[in-house]
């Protein structure tokens, strides 16, 4: 999560050149994550008498494991499963200093649930804080008292041993002036156990909520994951915020973005109530069109079967773990629709194919544009056959760059994606309406 503690803390567009970065040193992260996580839907329910089925706990994480397990998530790609805050004591040992899960919530401590999930093809993830607590209260990294030394080594073997996979570290409770400094060594003692560890910073978030500019390259260098927004809350108001902050900055994030290194506007809240199914689809899109990390926060145990199927979309998770690993972009903005592009694979003879995602911001559903319009400035082939990512109807293939392509996008609020790929030369030119549907 992100809190900012005493302590702590348009448009018509065309890409822009990448600059070369790499992730942290391990090797991990060479799409964008995919799984699940505790914060957005459990938060730090701790009370599991009043929320047995719904506390931060053994119990829970088991469930969600096993789920994905069961019901084709880890097929699709969802192999993480991730802990947020709230899952250790108050205090560390006090004879060792270490951290040490809640004794209540996780009796048989973290290394037998690690190897449970590990045992079910999954892996596993925890959470921490560079500060001296996390964003809940509970101990952080940081030893404070007026010291400049830190838990980094002995807390870094602790999750070693335990088997942890992932680990999201958080900023509350520290002084954002140390962070360009601090985060990057966290990564080091990361390496240091020589388990390849994913590492999620909220490094620059903290940064971006004092109008502070982060140092992106050196982020990019340092963590495998970042973010640098607020917190998603359960609203597509939430989203739709999330959203227009990238749109609006997209230029200068798409330079430091590739595999390794991603930019992350938090959880996949889809299958939460709060949620429509258009509101979802727009999620998913924009979420796949960025590159980003698909780490969904919701009850897997209860969704409905429309958004279990969204979710498990192979056409659009295809779309998010592309190996170019490309941030799309915004190319299009109006009061009554977004549109925005993402270059993928297959490249037929130099040529990409293209992501398109429409969300309807209006009163219209259907809409009607030159394919030239939205892919002026880029390598564009000249006919493309199209898919239709979301299977919501037959369209019309081929379509040649200077037709305008009409497409329907159901009502206000929800999207529509479909994949361009170039003709010339490659067998998707044999492609038949039934291949789209």
């Amino acid at each position: 999560m992100f809190y900012f503690l005493v302590f702590s803390l348009n448009l018509l567009v065309i890409f822009t050149t990448h600059v070369s970065v790499n992730g942290l040193d391990n090797g991990l992260a060479r799409t964008p994550p995919m799984g699940w996580m505790t914060w957005a839907k459990f938060g730090c329910h701790v009370d599991c008498v009043k929320e047995p089925n719904g506390c931060i706990s053994d119990k829970l994480i088991r469930s969600m494991a096993s789920v994905m397990v069961t019901e084709g998530y880890l097929d699709a790609g969802y192999e993480y499963v991730n802990i947020d805050d709230c899952w250790s004591e108050m205090e560390r040992d006090p004879v060792t200093q270490a951290l040490i899960p809640n004794a209540t919530r996780f009796p048989d401590g973290m290394e037998n649930l690690s190897s449970f999930v590990h045992s079910l093809g999954l892996r596993f993830g925890i959470y921490g804080d560079i500060g001296t607590k996390t964003c809940e209260g509970y101990p952080g990294f940081w030893i404070g008292n007026g010291s400049a030394s830190d838990y980094f080594l002995l807390d870094t073997e602790t999750f070693a041993s335990w088997g942890v996979d992932s680990i999201k570290v958080d900023g509350c409770y520290q002084d954002i002036d140390l962070f360009d400094r601090i985060y990057p060594r966290f990564g080091q003692a990361l390496n240091f156990t020589g388990r390849p560890i994913l590492y999620s910073c909220s490094w620059p978030a903290y940064q971006v909520y004092v109008q502070r500019e982060p140092d992106y390259a050196s982020i990019a260098k340092s963590c495998n994951l970042w973010r640098n927004y607020n917190d998603i809350e359960l609203s597509f108001e939430s989203v739709l915020s999330i959203i227009e902050f990238f749109a609006q900055n997209q230029a200068d994030f798409v330079r430091y973005q590739s595999p390794g290194a991603w930019f992350d506007p938090d959880m996949i809240i889809v299958g939460n109530e709060e949620l429509t199914l258009g509101q979802a689809r727009v999620q998913m899109a924009i979420w796949s069109i960025l590159s980003a990390p698909l780490l969904m926060s919701n009850d897997l145990r209860t969704i409905k079967p429309e958004f279990k199927q969204l979710l498990l979309n192979r056409k659009v998770i295809a779309v998010d773990q592309d190996p170019m690993g490309i941030m799309g972009e915004r190319v299009f903005n109006a009061s009554d629709l977004q549109i925005w592009v993402k270059p993928i694979e297959p490249v037929v003879k130099g040529k990409p194919s293209f992501a398109v995602a429409l969300v309807n911001t209006g009163v219209a559903d259907t809409f009607s544009f030159k394919l030239s319009d939205i892919l002026t400035g880029k390598d564009s082939a000249t006919s493309y056959s199209i898919d239709d990512l979301f299977g919501d109807e037959p369209l019309n293939s081929p379509i040649e760059l200077s037709s305008n392509l009409t497409l329907k996008v159901g009502g206000k609020g929800d999207a529509r994606m479909v994949k361009l790929i170039p003709r010339d030369g490659l067998f998707f030119e044999t492609l038949t309406n039934n291949d789209l549907s």
